[in-house]
């Protein structure tokens, strides 16, 4: 099928004003037949063509900056931490009993203000992991352990273990450098 003159001046006409060139440019319509069907395959291709602008970015000036980093500008404070994990518990469990349902929540409830505590610290570019385990005491023993993968030397964590006559509560705070 062929296009007539007319046809073809509006078709680029049109093309200038929205900014794209069409694959009708040649002025055919192109047939593919696939699985036994035919179709119309058409295709566009965007473009910004304002002299104007172009002359004013290639003016601009782009300053480029270093910001590679080998590892943390900052450490993590572990101590600080060691603070607010022995003030979080002790102000929260000091005088509980243990309740399953009731240290549920408490676990939950604590893990989250430990971990608002240490980002208030606003220590830049370090992942927070909180856990917070809390259990009866009652003659017993418990052993807790965790395993990760991480760079010694930018990672690092902090422990806190309290007791009462009731419960104990074990909270870690695990602080990954990323890079």
């Amino acid at each position: 099928m062929m296009m007539s003159d007319n046809t073809k001046d509006r078709a680029a006409r049109s093309s200038k004003k929205r900014g794209s060139i069409s694959s009708l440019s040649n002025h055919e319509f192109w047939r593919k037949e696939i699985h036994g069907r035919t179709k119309d395959s058409t295709s566009t291709v965007s473009y910004m063509d304002e002299p104007s602008q172009r002359d004013d970015v290639s003016h601009l000036t782009v300053q480029m900056e270093n910001t590679y980093q080998l590892g943390p500008p900052k450490h993590f404070p572990v101590v600080i931490v060691n603070h607010i994990l022995k003030d979080v518990l002790t102000s929260y469990l000091q005088v509980e009993e243990y309740e399953p349902e009731l240290c549920r929540q408490m676990t939950k409830t604590i893990s989250e203000v430990i971990k608002a505590q240490v980002k208030d610290l606003m220590i830049p570019r370090y992942k927070l992991i909180v856990i917070v385990h809390i259990g009866q005491l009652n003659r017993q023993s418990i052993l807790i352990g965790s395993r990760c993968l991480w760079d010694p030397k930018n990672d690092t964590f902090s422990s806190y273990v309290f007791r009462n006559s009731s419960l104990f509560a074990l909270a870690n705070v695990y602080a990954v450098y990323l890079e």
